[in-house]
């Protein structure tokens, strides 16, 4: 069982009236999360990226030494003037990149402490959406796995948030918290943000899908410094999203074991991750966004270079 580490004060008897008023809520929330997820993509200040390689570009990547047989017209002369043997410019390749995205919608996510500077939720769609954005600008196409299709025009971003106004709207009864599981073509890459909150071998399961002709992928775990610091100390109450609770006398008891299980299952992720040539990272909301946002990024580019 996964550890439970969103502590939502509600009522069990309101679970399903919370889970629709947390959707209209991030249907509102979304046009100025768009915003931030773009301002964020700018500083990012991502152009094509090369793929460290020879190929079909624009961009100079190295000299070697001409082949006998080769065209003439291959030949630099201005590099071969300067020495006795005979240089061809070759371009760096540049290709199109296919990146599926995906966020944990689901109630656990709304979670947000007083030591974080914006709820999970937030923090994963402002770093979805401007991946997508910067992957869109460097000449890529870039889709939500499971709701959209890919587009490659500037508005990703408002394309993107329009689906999932409308995907808030009709699902106000809840968000599933695992990537969908369908299966990606080879060499498209999958970026999944959430807190993962779930049985890990359903999240195996789920990441073995998707990798299973041969896709690249990414997870980022975002978690608010509460959870992993478990600040709780005397008589607490714990809530989470299904509407369970647990009343602790003493909480600071409990810190010991529950992070135990944190590790536990933290390295459990990691590994299904590993288990397919997968990256795994984690990310505090407590951090700035363009933190992970750059790992992300040069993550794909170390993808495209393979």
């Amino acid at each position: 069982m996964a550890p439970t580490t969103a502590f939502l004060p509600r009522d069990a008897g309101r679970a399903d009236s919370d889970k629709s008023r947390q959707a209209l809520d991030l249907a509102r929330r979304l046009p100025a999360l768009a915003l931030t997820a773009r301002q964020a993509a700018a500083s990012l200040q991502s152009g094509l990226h090369g793929r460290r390689r020879a190929g079909v570009g624009e961009n100079f990547w190295q000299f070697r030494p001409f082949i006998a047989g080769e065209a003439a017209q291959n030949v630099d002369w201005r590099r071969s003037a300067r020495d006795d043997r005979l240089y061809v410019r070759e371009r760096e390749w540049e290709a199109a990149q296919v990146l599926w995205v995906w966020a944990d919608l689901s109630g656990s996510m709304n979670f947000c402490s007083n030591m974080g500077f914006q709820s999970k939720l937030d923090r994963a769609l402002v770093l979805a959406l401007a991946l997508a954005d910067s992957c869109v600008r460097a000449g890529e196409r870039s889709g939500w796995l499971g709701l959209t299709r890919l587009f490659s025009a500037r508005d990703v971003v408002d394309r993107m948030a329009v689906a999932l106004i409308g995907e808030a709207r009709r699902n106000q009864g809840g968000f599933d918290d695992a990537p969908p599981a369908l299966p990606l073509r080879p060499r498209e890459n999958a970026v999944l943000i959430g807190d993962f909150l779930v049985d890990p071998q359903l999240f195996a399961e789920r990441v073995k899908r998707l990798a299973g002709q041969g896709a690249r992928g990414h997870a980022l775990m975002v978690f608010d410094p509460a959870e992993e610091a478990f600040p709780f100390s005397g008589q607490t109450e714990f809530y989470d999203d299904a509407g369970s609770f647990l009343r602790a006398g003493r909480a600071e008891d409990y810190a010991g074991v529950y992070r135990e299980r944190l590790e536990a299952h933290r390295a459990a992720l990691a590994q299904a991750c590993r288990a397919q040539n997968w990256t795994f990272a984690l990310h505090a909301t407590d951090r700035p966004a363009s933190e992970a946002l750059l790992h992300l990024r040069q993550a794909l580019t170390a993808d495209g270079a393979r």
